[in-house]
């Protein structure tokens, strides 16, 4: 930053000061009003994402929620009334995981309830601490409008999307299997799986059929204890004389059915396909085809179980170390390839996942998928080709959403089971949310079991996936704007009512989180509602670090925690390097770009110093409307001004607010600053030489384009926005805060035809002499004796009406035109005479 400007400007304390300012005014409050249909019909609503609160907020989220909240401010400046929310997502793994680590503990070495109790604790203090950086960026959040992912009412509209949906046949529960996380030790779903390259091994390993030796490839030997079946391809003829009979498991010498199958690949390994329960996805598939005995190898806690034998109590690669060495001894190991492969890792821990079977929650997906393509092409996706990620992940979901979680920390399903006639007794819904694992049923419903009579029942265990809660985001936000709205009647009040509130405005989000928090959430409002979630979806991309890697917190390779960037930074510079990603393409950390924003405060700092020192005591009293001629540059500069608006608009309304921003800079520092400002410097610094009116005209014309100007880059830059504001127009406007001010209400209804083009020539001109002042080292104060236009004689005309303001500009003494536009261009001092040749092309 400038030194001089620096020293009049302490961002620090400005921007401070200007939050302050917003909280106590309520600046950003959402406004209700009696007739609700009617206000949200002009609302625009943003489904917010609520970070996870584990642990601190990195780069990329500055950059994700900043961009958000540029949409926030143009939407708010375009008339609508933004209801914007933030909250906290502090339910599931991630918080135990963070918790575990702060405070050096095991949950499993805690009761459930006391460990419940530090969590609660923990995401209070977490929580506080992200809403303190919020602020300092400057998001213009209502916080009014806070919500955590496991308060009451989140709690509360999370089961009672469990019971509704459970009554309504779209949840079941069953003994399935599913993914499993040993590191995390839970059930996850589908969309939480990623794909990892591993290195690995073929493995070809002797099974026996009689005395016949047949070849088996696998990756995964130490499986061979729950070894099923073996498999090949029926129209593969090296084993069609197989089929019907039994091989031998080596090691273990139990028998197993010989069985042909079509999906086997005839060139993958041997030919020859070992069934275990369970390896990967196929084989749950052929477990359930050949309804094959189900042999538990691995526990829950990731250790091989007692019908392992000799690898009991191990983990997985130890298991498989142990089992190559047992099939060396017996010589049943007859070659190994080195490979590498893909396979399917937790996207928390990384851990390879493991397939076992529990009796969980389920949500029907398998059924809808066409419904949910169908829904995508009702939302509008930005960046359109982002939609192509949802659909591709829609057409290649296998498994129906397991919900249910083996963790402490959740929101409990709201359920009891009756141990001798297995009947699922549920909650009454005045009761929720309600943890039946801290509640006795007998106690509170003074009866036993509905169906059998019985008095053994037992709470469920499990608490619900994560994305549960989220995925109910727009009727947690809609349960805000009931409970805030003075004229809802609460006692009436049904979570899954749209209410003209729902489908929202517009979501924002990541998208690696497509698949999980998009798709999740279509599920839920076509189940509950029937209806989209959200008009528009806003895809963000990710920051990257100097490694090339998305940041994240679990990588720890963030450059600069925001902490100490808004140290050294101002938060408007670092909004500005925000905006200046493309949507749904990840962008690396830049320092220059947070540079570039930074001159663009110590720009507006200056170029409104000028301002004020010229509009002091300028009362907005004459109109621009009311002059009979106002200037051609004047002329000029609006409908520059004007053009510039619509473009920016265009590329707001389309969420390209990196275009909006490149936009107002070009208008800003190219039309402004270096040519309408210098070409109007002669009128202010001396008004005697021209007629009052053409001054009056001036002073307006400054007077509103600077507004403009301000109102065009708040949304980017609000701190230095709003105090450029309040320093020059909040006395002559009655509306406490430039962001409450609409672009509407300030636009200039004034269009020139023809100015454009005249100015263009005289631009020429000024810009020809300025190119021979710096080539000749002059400096662009240096009076010019004579200059020497070679023109034609229309322009010629036209030149001469301006003539005062080219001299102004130029520093001309002396103008001679030359019709003809054969020239040479140049400079020449004799005797400190200065003359200057240029041509009007």
């Amino acid at each position: 930053m400038d030194k001089k400007t620096e020293k009049k400007y302490d961002f620090g304390q400005a921007e401070q000061e200007i939050q302050h300012y917003w909280q106590e005014e309520k600046v950003y409050s959402y406004q209700y009003k009696t007739d609700q249909q009617a206000i949200l019909s002009n609302t625009y609503s943003i489904d917010t994402p609520p970070p996870t609160v584990s642990g601190s907020l990195h780069i990329g989220h500055i950059f994700s929620y900043t961009q958000t909240d540029i949409i926030a401010r143009y939407k708010r400046m375009s008339g609508y009334n933004v209801f914007y929310p933030l909250g906290f997502d502090d339910n599931g793994l991630a918080t135990e995981r963070f918790v575990e680590k702060k405070l050096n503990i095991q949950a499993h070495d805690l009761t459930r309830s006391d460990f419940i109790r530090l969590c609660l604790e923990q995401t209070i203090i977490t929580e506080k601490e992200f809403e303190k950086l919020w602020k300092r960026v400057g998001l213009s959040i209502d916080w009014s409008l806070n919500y955590s992912t496991i308060d009451f009412d989140s709690r509360k509209i999370s089961q009672k999307s469990f019971v509704e949906l459970y009554k309504n046949g779209y949840i079941y529960r069953k003994s399935e299997p599913a993914p499993y996380c040993t590191t995390c030790k839970t059930t996850v779903a589908q969309a939480e799986l990623d794909d990892a390259e591993k290195p690995s091994a073929f493995n070809d390993i002797i099974f026996k059929v009689g005395q016949e030796n047949l070849i088996v490839s696998t990756t995964r030997p130490e499986l061979l204890p729950s070894v099923s079946a073996l498999l090949y391809n029926p129209n593969d003829n090296r084993y069609k004389h197989l089929l019907g009979q039994k091989a031998i498991v080596p090691i273990y010498n139990y028998e197993i059915d010989i069985l042909e199958d079509s999906d086997v690949s005839i060139e993958k390994g041997s030919g020859l396909v070992m069934v275990s329960t369970f390896g990967d996805k196929q084989d749950i598939i052929w477990a359930k085809k050949y309804n094959l005995p189900y042999i538990k190898s691995i526990d829950f806690d990731g250790r091989w179980t007692d019908v392992t034998g000799p690898l009991k109590g191990l983990k997985v690669h130890q298991a498989r170390k142990k089992i190559i060495e047992l099939l060396k001894e017996n010589n049943l190991l007859v070659n190994q390839k080195n490979i590498t492969h893909n396979v399917s890792v937790h996207e928390r821990c990384k851990t390879e996942i493991e397939y076992l079977i529990l009796t969980q929650w389920f949500l029907k997906i398998l059924p809808f998928k066409s419904k949910f393509l169908e829904l995508a092409d009702k939302i509008n996706w930005y960046p359109e080709f982002m939609k192509s990620r949802y659909i591709n992940w829609v057409e290649n979901i296998n498994w129906d959403w397991c919900l249910s979680r083996q963790r402490f920390y959740g929101i409990p399903f709201p359920v009891w089971h009756c141990q001798d006639c297995q009947e699922v007794i549920i909650a009454d819904e005045k009761d929720l949310p309600i943890d039946p694992q801290e509640t006795n049923y007998q106690d509170k419903y003074h009866s036993n079991c509905p169906k059998c009579n019985s008095s053994s029942i037992v709470p469920d265990k499990d608490v619900m996936d994560t994305w549960n809660t989220s995925s109910l985001t727009p009727y947690i936000a809609k349960s805000l704007y009931a409970k805030n709205n003075p004229e809802s009647q609460i006692e009436d009040y049904k979570e899954f009512d749209t209410n003209h509130f729902i489908p929202m405005s517009m979501r924002p989000q990541a998208h690696d989180i497509i698949r999980t928090w998009a798709f999740y959430t279509i599920v839920k409002s076509f189940m509950h509602s029937g209806t989209i979630p959200w008009k528009d979806i806003v895809i963000s991309g990710h920051v990257l670090s100097p490694e090339k890697e998305k940041i994240s917190k679990s990588q720890g390779n963030t450059p600069l925690t925001p902490e100490t960037l808004l140290e050294s930074h101002p938060a408007d510079a670092i909004r500005y390097w925000t905006a200046s990603g493309n949507l749904g393409y990840d962008v690396a950390f830049s320092q220059n770009q947070i540079a570039i924003g930074q001159r663009l405060i110590v720009k507006l700092l200056n170029a409104f110093k000028f301002l004020s020192t010229h509009l002091n005591n300028y009362n907005n009293q004459e109109k621009l409307e009311d002059f009979l001629n106002i200037g051609l540059v004047n002329e000029w500069i609006i409908n520059n001004l004007n053009q510039s608006i619509i473009n920016y608009k265009k590329h707001f309304e389309n969420y390209e607010f990196k275009l909006a921003l490149d936009n107002i800079d070009k208008f800003f520092w190219h039309d402004f600053c270096d040519n309408y400002l210098e070409l109007i410097k002669d009128q202010l610094f001396n008004p005697q030489n021209y007629k009052e009116e053409q001054v009056k005209a001036t002073l307006s014309t400054l007077y509103q384009v600077g507004l403009n100007i301000l109102q065009l880059y708040a949304p980017f830059v609000p701190h230095i926005t709003d105090n450029l504001y309040n320093l020059i127009y909040k006395k002559n406007i009655n509306t406490k805060s430039i962001h409450q001010t609409t672009f509407n209400d300030h636009k200039i209804d004034l269009y020139f035809e023809n100015s454009p083009q005249v100015m263009e020539h005289i631009l020429s001109i000024i810009r020809q002499v300025r190119k021979l002042k710096s080539e000749s080292n002059l400096s662009l104060k240096t009076e010019i004796n004579k200059l020497t236009i070679y023109t034609n004689s229309n322009i010629k005309d036209i030149l001469e009406s301006e003539e005062k303001l080219i001299k102004a500009i130029t520093r001309a003494q002396n103008i001679d035109y030359i019709l003809s536009q054969e020239s040479k261009l140049g400079i020449t001092q004799e005797d400190n005479i200065i003359n200057a040749t240029v041509i009007e092309l």
